[in-house]
């Protein structure tokens, strides 16, 4: 049986394992890749302090598939009074469980606890494997957003 649920501090190793597995199959990365230390370090310090809420899927004790939602606060807009809004990421299931609704109920668990927090929009950055499964959650395409990324 499956488990979803909201990891916690305690699931710290859980959480780096499965996130750096998803981070080698995402970039096609061999498997014996190595991290730098500061991606590492970063992303443990998230996990533990960030403002964020990460779920994970579990058979028994081991770590099938997660997902992280997180959050950052803008000023506020007409459109999002709260200036809250929440960025998904990082959704991956093991491809030995795929095809089996574990995805769906890890994004919907985390769309219900961030509208809970009152967020009023989430984004997210699909892969085209993710597009089926987000629009028909619905989301949907947006022309609204232009990226500067710092090089």
């Amino acid at each position: 049986m499956i488990e979803i649920k909201i990891a916690t501090k305690d699931d710290i190793d859980s959480l780096m394992s499965i996130r750096l597995e998803m981070l080698k199959v995402v970039n096609n990365l061999s498997e014996d890749y190595e991290y730098s230390d500061e991606i590492i370090t970063e992303s443990r310090d998230y996990f533990l302090n960030g403002d964020h809420l990460t779920v994970l899927a579990m058979d028994g004790d081991t770590a099938i598939g997660c997902a992280s939602m997180s959050f950052l606060r803008i000023m506020p807009t007409f459109y999002h009074p709260t200036g809250k809004r929440a960025h998904l990421m990082n959704v991956y299931t093991r491809s030995e469980y795929r095809r089996q609704g574990i995805a769906r109920k890890m994004v919907e668990l985390l769309i219900e606890k961030t509208w809970e927090k009152g967020a009023t929009e989430i984004s997210l950055d699909a892969t085209e494997l993710g597009r089926p499964l987000y629009k028909s959650i619905g989301f949907t395409d947006s022309t609204e957003c232009m990226v500067l990324t710092k090089m």
